[in-house]
């Protein structure tokens, strides 16, 4: 089978030729990223199978690839992909489920500990050869943990919140009985506005969870609450949040994506102090890179095995 894949995997050549030399099929490897449609056409006309990650793939291209017939998609989302073209071709299109989850839930609590106990301003300060006046910290062991969005990365990251003697609570579509049987509570929406201590945000972007951390959600909050965002920016109003932090509103804020990003306007959170701010790394480790990988080469063996996994269409 001729397998085109059409961007870099984020992973070294050495890991790349293991993965290939895993396989039967015939590969054809592209590094660089192309957006435009008839250069994607000219390395996908002849594939059966491609392989890509971020970037845009068009109604136009699926449709000029008489051969396609599977997308692995080195990504957890699949928007970026012409699915529907793909139904109406019966072109199976699968993810890289989960691939991220414990880097994700990792950064999600890193956030935490670094808002909480100030560390890139006493970092700053220690570089500076001052003191850590000012800049006493609070501890993580015996505040609320608030979970909002309890699927694989959620409920990671309640599962490590817990290990710090947090009093761990969520709110999510459904109840979650593996997180229950562990002690960690269902609330409603607003109550976990107006109990948590830190509230940590895990749902997808949906038209629902658009701007759902918006000014109403902000007030109901603790003024010594810690708001930390790993999901997707459009899901919190950044501007009043900034707002918020800067007349103490909120104590603190642990923030990984934006509403544009790459590149990263000028954020009304980037002036604030109390925000720790990451350029949408939360993914992005040696392991989950990897992971990835191993995940799409797997989408690919299993479809060809009539045992398609991770299935998005």
């Amino acid at each position: 089978m001729k397998i085109v894949i059409m961007e870099s995997l984020g992973i070294s050549q050495e890991d790349l030729n293991k993965l290939i030399q895993n396989t039967n099929h015939e590969f054809t490897v592209y590094n660089e990223k192309t957006f435009d449609d008839e250069e994607q056409l000219e390395r996908a006309k002849d594939a059966d199978a491609l392989i890509i990650a971020n970037t845009p793939l068009s109604a136009y291209v699926i449709n000029k690839c008489p051969n396609l017939k599977m997308i692995s998609v080195a990504f957890v989302g699949v928007d970026h992909v012409a699915t529907k073209a793909c139904n109406e071709r019966n072109i199976l299109v699968s993810n890289a489920a989960e691939y991220c989850t414990y880097a994700v839930a990792e950064l999600a609590i890193g956030l935490t500990l670094s808002v909480l106990r100030n560390i890139p301003r006493c970092d700053l300060r220690t570089r500076k050869n001052q003191t850590k006046d000012g800049l006493i910290g609070h501890e993580l062991y015996k505040k609320t943990f608030g979970i909002i969005g309890a699927g694989a990365i959620g409920a990671a990251t309640a599962r490590i919140a817990k290990a710090f003697g947090c009093d761990v609570i969520y709110h999510s579509r459904t109840k979650k009985p593996s997180l229950e049987e562990m002690g960690i509570k269902y609330v409603s929406f607003e109550e976990i506005l107006k109990t948590s201590d830190i509230l940590s945000l895990h749902t997808p972007l949906t038209s629902n969870t658009k701007g759902m951390i918006d000014k109403k959600a902000i007030d109901m909050m603790k003024t010594s609450a810690v708001l930390i965002n790993t999901a997707r920016g459009p899901i919190v109003d950044n501007a009043y949040l900034a707002e918020a932090l800067k007349a103490g509103r909120l104590a603190g804020a642990g923030i990984d994506v934006f509403d544009i990003e790459p590149p990263l306007d000028k954020d009304p959170l980037s002036e604030i102090e109390t925000a720790v701010l990451t350029p949408h790394v939360a993914y992005a480790t040696k392991e989950s890179i990897f992971r990835r990988a191993q995940i799409v080469f797997d989408n690919i063996e299993s479809w060809c095995q009539d045992k398609p996994q991770n299935v998005m269409n």
